[in-house]
């Protein structure tokens, strides 16, 4: 299996050549959703940007095994183990039970997803379906030195942990600078340094979702979980961890510090981070009240938008931009990314229709594939591609105008690797056509009517269903091997 893939790793600060740790084998975990609330566009981004490198791994003929959680439980409304639980708080507001919100927001996450076509992760792990793994790796680091209990809560020793180990080493942070920003102990503050996170909170009487432990009856600290879920279907060691950039200073730096502080080793080989979303040119926020919401998106229904936009024109709209850069939503940029969806999926369905020919192709259909590749090896470079596949369209084209030429063993290539790279590994889907599934028969009995009008020597109606096909975005075009048709 030939590689030459190269990705950027955030713990080098630098592109690497791609080598996994096991040859032929491939470990991923994706931070996933805290599922308290419908999922927003910013998550949307990074699961469809990681189904996009988890496409190409496949494709590239590795086996795969790609894990994102679904945090449950333990998630407070602030990062320093403070404030009421998130699923706790929604109940409330929504008078139901907490896995009630769980698997009403479970569900609509998948739904989104569906419709965006990512495909779906090896193992969805939850974290209450994993608080004995959480325990028994909060044992671990207590057993190690790195952590202490207070009271019924165990909290990370940070202090400890730097004189072993680089807390900062994914951010590249000073250690004093994250000291200062950092709120002095109070009194009260039962922590010992101002750094130190929870790894396992006593409950409240008022906490709903708690668990029995050898410390307290409680729940496990946010962090923990992605560390145990990690090592349990991943390994103590796996090649690639990914998420959003906001996940990086905070959760990311304690999934490295809890794994290190357990297991003695460095948890992932690579780091990969989404970049954020903004809103014509300012970052996107409910506070802000420019956030908008998928199912919103796709009506047009919020004051910021002019009109709804399909799925797949934002998935396109999304891998128009690299997973590392910010991505910005205007009406004129999803406007242009829905005319380029269109115009890609119409010269992809102009396909089936070129003819071949029996000399020499004037298209360099293994040039073609070749940059298409090379965009992909260089870090997923989705935007490069979508490049190249639109100097793939004017081929497509011009052969279909008989300006060029292209040999049958030509042909056959060109569409194999338009068909990988368009629908494999772009994950796209031509939706006009999965909801006109018999435009082809219709089409057929236009163009015979057509026929017969022009046979019958009546121009005036075989003129005006043209220029009626033309005005709803179907173009005829007649040959000597009769008349085809594509969509504009």
């Amino acid at each position: 299996m030939e590689n030459n893939l190269h990705l950027y790793n955030t713990l080098t600060r630098k592109k690497e050549k791609f080598q996994p740790l096991h040859p032929s084998l491939v470990g991923m975990y994706v931070c996933g959703p805290t599922v308290y609330s419908d999922v927003h566009l910013g998550n949307c981004r990074t699961f469809v940007s990681f189904d996009l490198i988890f496409r190409y791994l496949k494709h590239l003929g590795f086996k795969v095994r790609y894990v994102r959680n679904i945090t449950d439980a333990g998630h407070l409304e602030g990062d320093n183990d403070e404030g009421d639980d998130k699923f706790a708080k929604k109940a409330k507001l929504e008078q139901l039970e907490p896995m009630e919100i769980v698997q009403k927001y479970t569900l609509g996450f998948h739904d989104v997803l569906r419709l965006f076509n990512t495909l779906p992760p090896s193992i969805e792990p939850t974290a209450t379906g994993h608080i004995s793994e959480q325990i028994e790796m909060v044992q671990k680091i207590i057993a190690n030195g790195y952590a202490y209990e207070v009271d019924g809560t165990v909290y990370f020793d940070v202090e400890k942990y730097v004189k072993d180990y680089d807390y900062t080493i994914l951010t590249n942070r000073k250690l004093e600078d994250m000291l200062n920003n950092t709120r002095e102990l109070g009194g009260q503050d039962e922590k010992h340094g101002r750094l130190d996170f929870a790894l396992w909170i006593k409950a409240k009487p008022e906490h709903i979702m708690r668990w029995p432990s050898p410390w307290s009856v409680g729940f496990p600290g946010w962090h923990i979980e992605c560390s145990a879920m990690s090592r349990k279907y991943l390994g103590d060691q796996f090649d690639i961890h990914g998420g959003g950039m906001d996940l990086a200073a905070t959760h990311h730096t304690n999934e490295i510090a809890q794994s290190e502080a357990c297991n003695h080793t460095a948890p992932a080989k690579y780091w990969m981070h989404t970049n954020m979303l903004t809103v014509n040119g300012a970052r996107m926020s409910k506070s802000s009240g420019n956030g908008f919401l998928p199912h919103q998106l796709f009506t047009g229904d919020h004051p910021l938008l002019e009109r709804g936009y399909s799925p797949m024109a934002v998935r396109f709209f999304m891998l128009q931009a690299h997973y590392r850069s910010t991505l910005d939503f205007s009406n004129e940029a999803l406007d242009a990314a829905d005319k380029g969806f269109k115009r890609l999926m119409t010269a992809v369905n102009l396909l089936d229709k070129l003819k071949p020919s029996k000399g020499k192709s004037a298209v360099d259909v293994a040039d073609l594939r070749a940059k298409c590749y090379a965009a992909m090896d260089d870090d997923f470079n989705s935007p490069i591609l979508i490049a190249e596949l639109f100097e793939v369209v004017r081929s497509i084209n011009s052969i279909y105008d008989g300006k060029a030429t292209i040999s049958i063993a030509d042909l056959e290539e060109l569409r194999a690797f338009v068909q990988h790279f368009v629908f494999d590994i772009l994950g796209l889907q031509d939706d006009q056509l999965s909801s006109n599934d018999n435009v082809d028969e219709i089409m057929a009995i236009v163009i015979k009517l057509r026929d017969g009008a022009k046979q019958n020597k009546d121009f005036a109606t075989s003129d005006r269903i043209r220029e009626e096909l033309n005005a709803i975005g179907i173009q005829l075009k007649d040959s000597k091997d009769g008349t085809l048709w594509n969509k504009i």
